[in-house]
């Protein structure tokens, strides 16, 4: 078997790995799912306090049981134009990995839209564009029902340097 096989069966071990129970969203009229595991809740949209000197999706904390967490506005970290809040906007709040622990991180999205478990066979790499735009953030494409979602990877999302910042905050 030649070098093309062993890349191929590199990408099937990889989609197997990220086979399991996504939260699906709407950004507009895209559908996109994050891992479950990394989602602790989902809230309505509260009061948002904005901080000084933070990158323009940064939206700004939010006070949860007296936790202090920032808030993320995806729409504007995926360079989409702005949307007014509706009745459906919420907050996936999500944990990840800091440089000082856990840290809980809310990305604000349009709506929620359910809890799919997506098979390996169901999950293809992020296409090639030919560019060297910053793919790095999609995991792959789960095509679920005749439709595509896009599967992120929050940690990548979120960025290590907008991390650090964040836990300052």
């Amino acid at each position: 078997m030649g070098a093309g096989g062993n890349k191929r069966d590199e990408k099937v071990v990889a989609m197997s790995e990220l086979e399991g129970k996504y939260l699906t969203f709407a950004l507009g009229k895209e559908e996109y799912g994050i891992g479950i595991l990394k989602v602790r809740e989902i809230i309505g949209v509260m009061e948002i306090t904005s901080v000084p000197h933070t990158p323009e999706y940064i939206k700004g904390v939010i006070n949860l049981r007296g936790r202090v967490i920032p808030v993320l506005e995806l729409r504007i970290k995926f360079e989409m134009e702005h949307q007014e809040y509706t009745e459906r906007t919420c907050i996936i709040v999500v944990e990840l990995s800091g440089e000082s622990g856990a840290i809980q991180v809310g990305m604000l999205v349009d709506s929620v839209s359910e809890v799919l478990n997506i098979s390996a066979e169901e999950i293809e790499p992020p296409p090639s564009f030919g560019t060297t735009t910053n793919l790095e953030y999609i995991l792959g494409m789960g095509k679920v029902k005749g439709k595509v979602k896009i599967l992120l990877n929050v940690d990548h999302v979120i960025g290590k340097g907008a991390l650090e910042q964040l836990e300052k905050l």
